[in-house]
C-alpha cells in the first residue's frame, strides 16, 4: 500500500477518534516521559498528528509551540477545525520537506504505517529536522525481525512495517543518537516505543 491509500484508510476511520469512548490519555504518560529529557522547549512537531489534539494540547501545556502534520485529509480537517490556531499540514511524510528545525518530534502510532524500503530515510530526515538535544519518540512494532503486512482491523486494510528493535537501534545508533528510553508499553502486545535525543 502506499500512503496515499493508508490516508484514504483513515479517512474512513475518524469516527474511532471522534467517538468519546476514545482513551485520550493513550501515550500521554509516554510523552511526559520523553518531555522530561527535552533540553528546551521551542518549536514541535506531531507526525501522524490525527484529530485528537492531545499531543498537541499537551505541548502547548508543556510550553512548546506545536504543529501537525497527517496524510489523511479527514483528520487534518477535523483537527483544523478543532484549534484553528495552530499550523497543520496535510502530507507524507516520506516526501514531505521539514524545513523547519524542533526540539521535540512525535509520531505515534504512524511511523508504522511507512514502507519498509522508506522507513531508514523518513528516520533520518526527522533526526535531521531536530536541533541538538532535540528528542524523538515513536511507537513502532516490537518485532526481532523487520517484516511488514497489511490488516483490517479497524475496517479497511491498513499497512504496517518495522525495522524490528535491534534495527531500529542501529539506525538510531548509525545517526549518533543517544538512546534515552526503549519500553514495551502494552507487554506481551508488541507495541513498543522509543525515545532518543539528537547528540
Amino acid at each position: 500500500m502506499k500512503p496515499l491509500d493508508i490516508g484514504n484508510s483513515y479517512n474512513q476511520i475518524t469516527h474511532i477518534w471522534e467517538n468519546e469512548k476514545f482513551d485520550k490519555t493513550n501515550g500521554i504518560i509516554q510523552h511526559k516521559k520523553a518531555i522530561n529529557f527535552a533540553k528546551n522547549r521551542g518549536k514541535a512537531l506531531d507526525i501522524g498528528c490525527g484529530c485528537t489534539g492531545r499531543f498537541i494540547d499537551l505541548l502547548i501545556d508543556e510550553g512548546f509551540t506545536p504543529s501537525g502534520i497527517d496524510i489523511s485529509t479527514k483528520m487534518i480537517e477535523l483537527a483544523k477545525k478543532r484549534d484553528p490556531s495552530i499550523d497543520f499540514y496535510y502530507g507524507d511524510i516520506c516526501e514531505y520537506e521539514l524545513s523547519e528545525k524542533y526540539d521535540f518530534i512525535t509520531a505515534w502510532d504512524s511511523i508504522w504505517h511507512i514502507p519498509l524500503s522508506k522507513q531508514e530515510k523518513v528516520i533520518a530526515k526527522i533526526i535531521d529536522s531536530l536541533n541538538v538535544g532535540g528528542i524523538f519518540i515513536f511507537s513502532f512494532g516490537g518485532t526481532i525481525d523487520s517484516g511488514e503486512h497489511i490488516d483490517d482491523y479497524m475496517g479497511p486494510e491498513v499497512y504496517y512495517s518495522s525495522l524490528g528493535i535491534n534495527g531500529f537501534l542501529k539506525c538510531f545508533l548509525d545517526l549518533g543518537c543517544i538512546i534515552r528510553h526503549l519500553e514495551f508499553d502494552q507487554y506481551p502486545e508488541l507495541h513498543t516505543y522509543l525515545i532518543v535525543e539528537k547528540a
